[in-house]
């Protein structure tokens, strides 16, 4: 039970973040220019044009949720085709030279070359006015309480558009305020609901409705289950947007359709084919202030109403109820913990991201794809917008412990516990064995084979220790046992079964190998090979064993903390037997550094890299660091600074390495940040450099308007280790912050159950107070070199060195330089 943090830290991390509002001073018609607003749920981006407002609506929980298996039969299994590439020669330039291989890829292929199943944008809702009358200014994200205003001069007079989506439902609301902030007459003369352009034109036509007298406007879209788009069936689902408007009614402007009582109904045929006069559009006839809701209703197609009507009143009273407690959700979240930091560039870069990931990510919600819940037409579709589990989909979710924000992580373990009954199927189907094979990709939809079937991708063995990692870290952070038992451990002991049964097979140990180690064959290094004629470099990959080693190890710590050893023991043996006769890390001599890291034995050590495998056991690996013995800290640094990353997947992962081993420069980090970030104030993915895949003709940017990169709001994290390390179970203070910048953070969550305040000025720590929730042992590299002062129970004692102290659970403890 996570009790509510306690910081003697002078300043509030809602009111910090209040002083770092995203402001945009100018018109913003681009996808990427627009106001990124949410609630972990819906997600909505606010764009302007110099004649119109047009708001974007998506969510976590829509998809075109249909998949195509239609080749899962042809599939065969594991051992059928390891014994078909075993027999090709090893001089051969390419596995794909051989016909049957080369046909079986492109088979594996067509499954994933559909363009669904992706996340399904729900629509747009359009507000225009006559720029003779009315000119946006620009706008202004307040991220501390969610609120976007659109700054407007009407006849010359300045006004605003306020916006806000409510935490506690998918209802967005609008107001227009004078300078003095009283509701007035808005510009816009007319209002369109737009569905998606890139709506499947097999899926039947959007239904739209329309009350005039009532002015309101509602647009239901169906999802089909089956592949056709056409059959019906008990899983479909859909989704209804409606706008409702107060203060004034509407009139028909260019619509075909028939009116019975005022109730206008249509159904917009031939809507994909261009800006067809079907759309959902009508006049506005204002009378009195503007206000306006936006309802996102979406589930199981038999529970989205099919006659719309807007439920709830549009009443200033009510908006302004729903703002406040909106606003005291946003408190609640940013009161959970804060950064106070002499650069401000890197404090702004800290809330900025932590606004993101919550608007992107709730418990409750689906687990957010590659681009969370901002997509619209094709923007957002990329990979499917899938669940990529070799770091995509983990990366976000990295924050969310040393932030304090546990509680965003379960959208993740609830993604993990759908797509185990597949993994479960996979091991034994596929692969004959026990446990679960997590697939490199998968969706959130109903899923009969794994979605990257087969070699390459299916033979990528890092991911399934890696899908697992997390859940053993939410328990670290919290020691919350009746997550681990409950939701942690069941997936980190198939994965266990799984690995150990991977590694003890016939093919995996013995004579051909030369030593008594269990091996990781076949494998695929993550974004570099392939498999390779005569498995080249597909056996014992770095990020395989550094990851094996972590979840082998989690399984064993997890049966203690249950206390179910006796139960475990025969599985337990077999683990603590591999962890005995693991390969090394491979190793290679650099032309300039020494020994590195590399990501498979044999590597040239100049390799260009897509993924900064070198440094794994930094980070996600957690087995080397600031904590390890001289030789290996010297070869884990080598290996940072040696490592050569063509982008598109470093930004955050490679400067969490540098932070975790105490050598990120941060001016070098701000500036990579700038290179990425977009108008919105997000960070895409950028390419660094050729050499690798990609080459000189290539545009640098080609990923930045694919989506909105979610993976990316996980920036706070590297800022977080910079101020505090607790991965070894050992708090490390400021580990990485220049000795003349102060920084000050409140409540950041450590291993072990810790909430962790301090403040660092002129090279020191000033202060530090830990606050135990679980009552375990609180561990502390020495903070001063001549001992703490140490207050607790009202009572105070001088510690000296490294410090080491038992806990009860909710107590405060307070330490101070000595003298």
């Amino acid at each position: 039970m996570m009790v509510e943090p306690r910081s003697s830290s002078t300043f509030a991390p809602a009111v910090q973040a209040a002083l770092h509002p995203i402001v945009c001073n100018r018109i913003a018609p681009d996808f990427f220019s627009g106001a990124l607003l949410g609630n972990g749920g819906m997600g909505v981006v606010v764009t302007t044009r110099p004649d119109a407002v047009i708001l974007h609506f998506s969510h976590n929980n829509v998809w075109d949720q249909r998949i195509a298996e239609q080749d899962a039969g042809k599939v065969g299994t594991f051992s059928e085709v390891f014994e078909r590439l075993k027999r090709l020669p090893d001089n051969i330039g390419s596995l794909v030279e051989d016909e049957w291989y080369r046909e079986y890829c492109l088979m594996l292929k067509e499954t994933y070359n559909n363009p669904y199943p992706r996340p399904m944008p729900c629509g747009s809702v359009l507000l225009g006015y006559d720029r003779r009358k009315a000119e946006v200014l620009g706008h202004t994200v307040h991220i501390s309480n969610g609120l976007c205003e659109v700054r407007f001069l009407v006849e010359g007079i300045p006004a605003t558009l306020r916006i806000f989506v409510e935490a506690s439902r998918d209802r967005l609301w609008m107001s227009f305020v004078n300078e003095a902030g009283m509701p007035i007459a808005a510009p816009f003369d007319r209002v369109r609901l737009i569905p998606d352009p890139s709506t499947p034109q097999e899926f039947p036509p959007a239904g739209c409705t329309a009350d005039m007298e009532a002015a309101f406007l509602s647009m239901r879209q169906l999802l089909p289950y089956l592949e056709s788009g056409t059959e019906r069936h008990s899983k479909d689902k859909a989704f209804r947007l409606t706008l409702g408007l107060s203060g004034g009614s509407l009139a028909p402007l260019s619509v075909k359709n028939e009116t019975r009582s005022g109730i206008v109904a249509t159904h917009l045929d031939d809507y994909m084919s261009g800006d067809s006069a079907h759309m959902l559009e009508y006049k506005v006839k204002p009378d009195g202030p503007f206000l306006a809701a936006v309802d996102l209703e979406e589930g199981m197609d038999v529970q989205v109403s099919c006659s719309a009507g807007f439920s709830g009143d549009i009443r200033e009273g009510e908006m302004v109820a729903c703002f406040d407690r909106t606003g005291e959700a946003y408190a609640s979240f940013w009161n959970r913990s804060g950064v106070l930091l002499g650069d401000k560039e890197l404090e702004k870069i800290w809330y900025w991201n932590l606004y993101f990931f919550q608007c992107g990510v709730k418990e409750g919600a689906t687990c957010p794809g590659l681009f969370a819940n901002w997509t619209y037409d094709t923007i957002g579709s990329a990979w499917h917008g899938d669940y990529h589990l070799d770091y995509n989909t983990q990366q976000p979710f990295w924050l969310a412990f040393s932030s304090n924000h546990v509680d965003r992580h379960l959208p993740y373990v609830e993604m993990v516990h759908h797509i185990t009954p597949v993994s479960r199927r996979w091991a034994e189907d596929y692969y004959g064995l026990r446990g679960a094979f997590y697939p490199v990709s998968a969706f959130p939809v109903d899923m009969a084979i794994n979605p990257s079937a087969g070699p390459p991708f299916g033979w990528v063995m890092c991911t399934t220790p890696w899908v697992v990692q997390s859940l053993w870290w939410h328990y670290v952070y919290t020691m919350d046992k009746a997550f681990l038992r409950d939701k942690g451990f069941e997936p980190i002991k198939l994965a266990v079964l799984f690995m150990a049964d991977y590694m003890k097979r016939p093919d995996a140990r013995g004579a051909r190998w030369g030593d008594d180690r269990y091996h990781i064959f076949p494998t695929v290094p993550p974004e570099l090979y392939g498999l390779m004629p005569g498995f080249k470099y597909n056996a014992d990959s770095l990020t395989d064993i550094t990851l094996f080693k972590f979840v082998f190890r989690a399984y064993i710590e997890a049966c203690a903390a249950l206390d179910i050893e006796g139960e475990e023991a025969a599985l337990i043996g077999e683990v603590l037997d591999i962890l005995e006769h693991l390969p090394d890390y491979p190793t290679a001599l650099s032309q300039e550094r020494g020994e590195v890291f590399v990501s498979v034995r044999g590597e040239d050590p100049e390799m260009v890299y897509n993924t900064p495998n070198s440094a794994f056991t930094v980070f996600p690996g957690e087995d080397h660091g600031l904590h390890s013995p001289e030789d290996i800290y010297e070869i884990a640094c080598n290996s940072y600074r040696n490592h050569r990353n063509e982008g598109g997947n470093e930004l955050v992962f490679q400067n969490l390495q540098g932070a975790r081993l105490g050598i990120l420069d941060l001016e070098k980090f701000k500036r990579q940040i700038e290179y990425c970030m977009m108008p919105n104030g997000t960070c895409t993915d950028m390419v660094l450099q050729v050499g690798g895949r990609y080459k000189d003709t290539l545009n640098f940017d080609f990923m930045s308007r694919m989506g909105i990169w979610f993976e990316n709001t996980a920036l706070p994290v590297v800022i977080n280790e910079c101020l505090l390390q607790s991965y070894n179970g050992i708090l490390r203070l400021f580990p990485n912050w220049p000795g003349e910048q102060y920084a000050e953070f409140r409540t950041l969550r450590a291993a072990g159950g810790f909430l962790v305040s301090a403040a660092w000025e002129d090279g020191a720590v000033q202060w530090l107070e830990v606050q135990s929730e679980a009552g375990g042992k609180l561990r502390i590299y020495a903070p001063w070199e001549n001992g703490a002062a140490c207050v607790r129970d009202m009572k105070e004692e001088t510690l000296q060195g490294d410090i080491a102290l038992d806990t009860v659970a909710g107590e405060v403890i307070r330490f101070t330089r000595h003298g």
